[in-house]
């Protein structure tokens, strides 16, 4: 079966246990200990990933593996609770599958959501990160391989990746809540492994402000398919090379475990007025 054949089967699947997709939802994915984003979905109905015909299944503890329909402020949205990364072994099209069924399902804006570790200095720890654009150091992309012209052409353009109109949204909701919004650029690497102090200095030389291990790839699909795109990273510990300090993924989780609630007020506010924004579109 090929690729696209693959991931419409996933998309007929989850239609028919949960019914159809209502028009207009927006699609969330959840990051590294953010899982508690999900809570805010209201009337909300699931399928674990392993009970979807090829999706991937999440080998990563704090990605629980669960698709959700509900709604958050009124707003329709489809939720992944928990991602796929290439450092699990999945290559990237295996990453982006889930993102991919989104587009299938009819998902037009998309937020994507992760933990991160700051390497902008001036940047505070537990504070959200608006990406503005990104960094794809991995060496890979979903785009490799054959095209599926009815997804989207084949060197797509990427100017503008997240969507400077949801970025606007997403800052004067934070304004409004008084919440501290950073915003930079973000670069994905290959991980599991975290980075040395040289490989720090490096990726702040080349203009990135945090650093994960997730987001570009599925950003990339999404693109690719249409979707606008939003994101935001929770910055979970700072990487400063010359007093470099260990941070463990238990302390990562705990820390985006604390600023979960945060990241819920600005990313129901947000999707509280995204309907309107995407109508106007």
């Amino acid at each position: 079966m090929k690729y696209h054949e693959k991931v419409h089967q996933s998309a007929a699947y989850i239609q028919e246990k949960l019914g159809k997709i209502q028009v207009g939802s927006a699609g969330l994915v959840t990051g590294t200990g953010l899982g508690g984003l999900t809570s805010a979905i209201k009337n909300a109905k699931s399928l674990f990933y392993r009970e979807i015909p090829g999706f991937p299944v999440s080998t990563v503890d704090s990605h629980t593996g669960r698709l959700l329909v509900g709604t958050v402020e009124d707003a329709p949205i489809v939720a992944l609770h928990g991602r796929h990364h290439l450092y699990e072994g999945f290559d990237a099209r295996q990453a982006t599958h889930a993102v991919r069924t989104l587009g299938e399902l009819g998902v037009g804006v998309l937020i994507l959501t992760n933990a991160a570790g700051a390497l902008n200095p001036s940047f505070a720890v537990g504070s959200p990160m608006l990406i503005e654009d990104h960094i794809n150091f991995t060496g890979t992309t979903p785009l490799r391989g054959d095209n599926h012209a009815l997804w989207g052409e084949r060197f797509p353009d990427m100017c503008e990746v997240y969507d400077s109109r949801l970025r606007r949204l997403a800052v004067d909701k934070a304004l409004a809540l008084g919440i501290r919004l950073e915003r930079g650029v973000y670069m994905q690497v290959m991980g599991p492994n975290m980075e040395t102090p040289a490989e720090t200095r490096m990726y702040r030389a080349m203009g990135a402000d945090a650093i994960g291990m997730s987001t570009c790839m599925e950003a990339i699909a999404a693109r690719h398919m249409g979707m606008r795109l939003l994101g935001i990273s929770c910055l979970t510990n700072k990487n400063l090379p010359d007093c470099m300090q260990e941070a463990p993924l238990k302390t990562v989780i705990s820390r985006a475990e604390e600023a979960s609630s945060t990241m819920t007020a600005l990313i129901a506010a947000i999707l509280k007025e995204i309907r309107d924004l995407t109508d106007e579109a």
